[in-house]
This record gives C-alpha cells, sequence and structure tokens, in this order.
C-alpha cells in the first residue's frame, strides 16, 4: 500500500552572510516558526548556489530535505524566493535525489584527504605552467599524459556548473554517468572528455609534480601539491533536494540545453 509522506509544519531557516538573506531568515522565521535543524522536517536555505552547497554538505548526513530560496547572486540550484504559501509549496515540491563524488588525494607528503562533492571535483594548475596528467579509468591507463590547465569529473547535477563552462556536456538528472572534462587542453588538443558510467573510478596521476604542481579540489575543499586523485560516485550517500512542481533539477537541466 502506498504510504503518503506526512504533511510538513516544521522548518529550519539557515541563511548566508549576505544582508537580503539574513532579512529574508528573519521574516520568514517570525511568519512560520523556526523549529532548529534537529526538529525541522525540511530545511530551508536562504542564498545563493554557493550557500546550497554549504548547507547540503554540512547536513548531508541528516536525511532532511533541503528546500532552497534564491537570495543570492547565483540560483540554479534555488527556487523563487517569496514568503507567501511558504509551507503549500514544500508539501507540493519535486524530490531530486543527489548521490555525491568521492575524493581521495594524496599529497606530497603522503597526506591523504578524503571528501565529498556534490558538483565536481576539479584538478587545476598552481603556477603559469600546464599541467600534465595521466588518466585512468578502473585501473586502466587511458589517457598517457593530457597537458591542461586541468581537468573535472561532474555529477549530473554539477554538469551545468563548472563542467559546462569549460566546455563539457549537460548530463539528464536521471542518466547515471559522469562528465570527465579537460580544462583548457592543450595537448592532445582536440580531446573534449569522455562521458562515463556512474560506476565508473577516475584516477589522476600528476606528472612532473614538482615542476607542475597541482590542487584537487572537491566543491569548497582544495587540497594543495597533490601527487595522485581518486574519484568516485559515493552511492551510500544521498541528499534530497526540492522544487517548485514544474521547476524540478530535472526540468531545469533540460532547459539549461536549449537556452542561447
Amino acid at each position: 500500500m502506498f504510504k503518503a509522506e506526512p504533511y510538513v509544519t516544521r522548518l529550519a531557516f539557515l541563511g548566508s552572510d549576505r544582508p537580503e538573506a539574513q532579512e529574508a531568515k528573519d521574516a520568514l522565521a517570525l511568519r512560520y516558526g523556526d523549529d532548529g535543524v534537529e526538529a525541522a522536517q525540511v530545511i530551508v536555505a536562504l542564498g545563493g548556489d554557493g550557500f546550497m552547497l554549504e548547507v547540503l554538505h554540512a547536513h548531508m548526513a541528516s536525511g532532511k530535505p533541503i528546500y532552497g530560496m534564491n537570495r543570492g547572486s547565483v540560483g540554479f540550484l534555488m527556487n523563487e524566493y517569496s514568503e507567501d504559501d511558504l509551507l503549500e509549496r514544500i508539501n507540493a515540491a519535486e524530490r531530486a535525489v543527489i548521490h555525491p563524488l568521492s575524493m581521495r588525494a594524496v599529497d606530497a607528503h603522503g597526506t591523504v584527504h578524503n571528501a565529498s562533492a556534490i558538483n565536481e571535483v576539479s584538478l587545476l594548475r598552481q603556477t603559469r605552467q600546464t599541467a600534465k596528467l595521466r588518466i585512468s579509468i578502473d585501473g586502466k591507463v587511458r589517457l598517457g599524459e593530457l597537458s591542461c590547465d586541468g581537468a573535472l569529473v561532474a555529477t549530473p547535477a554539477g554538469s551545468t556548473a563548472y563542467n559546462l563552462s569549460a566546455h563539457g556536456p549537460i548530463i539528464p538528472l536521471d542518466a547515471r554517468v559522469l562528465a570527465l572534462t579537460p580544462i583548457s587542453a592543450f595537448r592532445p588538443r582536440r580531446w573534449r572528455g569522455a562521458l562515463l558510467a556512474h560506476t565508473a573510478r577516475v584516477s589522476f596521476e600528476i606528472l612532473e609534480a614538482d615542476k607542475r604542481p597541482v590542487s584537487a579540489v572537491a566543491d569548497n575543499f582544495e587540497v594543495r601539491d597533490v601527487l595522485e586523485v581518486h574519484v568516485a560516485e559515493d552511492r551510500d550517500k544521498s541528499m534530497i533536494m526540492l522544487f517548485d512542481a514544474g521547476r524540478s533539477l530535472e526540468e531545469r537541466v533540460l532547459a539549461e540545453q536549449f537556452s542561447v
């Protein structure tokens, strides 16, 4: 028998440091009450996409759905801001389940760093010289040497962010693939990247690391002077994002492919 989701009445409001976000947080808390994160059924994030990523990371383990409203500069992951009918909007919202990437990076000192990324894991050159990367997929070398500014692995949810700016493909949310995209590739100049199964394990080896240092970034977590980086989808972790009816994340990703 179908079991309906309980009607949401308990909310927690979180706002970015921007004045407009803090003003919105105070106004909404006064109108709807703020039950705090522990007691809330849904977390409402007020800010831009960067703040939404912060909230998703901070509350990944809670399993609580997150509904964002745009009080920042970029709002691809956010709903339109309005103080009216908030409970009705949340209860009618469409759900998007997001699985992050896991990053395991080893730096020049042999220290291992682990982090999660909702949008992408990117490798970036640290100096004026190009980076040189060797790329393996599931333990097999697929590109012996890539001279570039960097490279990234993006989730479908993150494919419209840095990945798109680097001329990578936009991926439908339910496609179960990852994008491997070079950043300003110099050699081989015509390599445009690859689409990988979501089960793929991507490994980067930094060549000439002393001369050509590289950093690894998982969303907003950075590791400097890395020697190797391993990236894979983490199916054991999931986050729920809520979007207004008719404005689902799937619809936004699709519409982005037809924007001019």
